[in-house]
């Protein structure tokens, strides 16, 4: 079984690369520039007794991603990635009235066009094996809006209607589309955030941890939750419900 995480060399998309390996998925991490990180989270699974290898790729670039999917493909003919999570993104805030073109289009194109640009060469197989799981790690962002983030919560609310226009055209085929919704978890992207002032406002009163949120990836990724599609599944301790 092969699972594809998209920016898996850190944060949460390293905690899902781990739990989907510990699961027994031969993991498949992506990645864009980092080296040394992706090569860390692989030494990681590897030592945790799990399989992995590194697909290195700009989920940004439709191209690009075209590619390095044909690629692996046509060097596994035999095998297909059934479970897919879109997990890559990028946060550049700024007040709407500062924010610049090139840094609103550099964040739907890597928050939002990735979703397309990745998961469209991999649906096919996972319609002709009539099996798939497809997870979109969304945002709180794209559901509640936070101020100075109007391209990032633009692209996550994308994600969320995009994982639910999906499930509907797939369902039949036994391929389940959700995405969940993290809120403030603690990994570099809350780095420069108000932590102290930010705590007083979810009834958890703390910032969640990565593994928290790959343990709910790792049930969506399941038999289990065969069920469950075209839902955006909220983990924030509470903060927005």
């Amino acid at each position: 079984m092969y699972a594809l995480v998209t920016g898996a060399s850190r944060g949460i998309g390293r905690a899902i690369a781990q739990r989907l390996a510990k699961d027994g998925y031969h993991v498949l991490i992506n990645y864009r520039s980092n080296d040394a990180e992706a090569q860390h989270t692989l030494d990681e699974i590897t030592a945790a007794g799990g399989q992995g290898e590194l697909l290195k790729f700009d989920v940004a670039d439709t191209t690009a991603c075209q590619q390095a999917l044909n690629d692996w493909t046509e060097q596994h003919p035999n095998e297909y990635i059934s479970v897919l999570v879109n997990n890559a993104g990028i946060r550049h805030d700024e007040l709407m009235v500062f924010l610049e073109p090139e840094d609103f289009e550099k964040v739907i194109r890597t928050n939002l066009f990735s979703f397309y640009n990745v998961t469209r060469p991999l649906l096919a197989m996972m319609v002709r094996k009539r099996y798939g799981r497809i997870i979109n790690i969304a945002s709180l962002s794209g559901l509640k809006g936070l101020a100075g983030q109007t391209n990032y919560s633009a692209s996550k609310g994308g994600v969320i209607a995009a994982t639910k226009s999906l499930a509907q055209e797939v369902a039949k085929k036994k391929i389940t589309v959700n995405a969940v919704a993290p809120g403030f978890i603690q990994t570099d992207m809350v780095e420069g955030l108000p932590e102290d002032m930010l705590k007083q406002l979810i009834p958890a009163a703390r910032f969640g941890q990565p593994e928290e949120v790959a343990a709910l990836v790792s049930f969506l990724a399941s038999e289990e939750a065969a069920y469950i599609t075209g839902e955006c599944i909220n983990i924030n301790g509470g903060l927005y419900s």
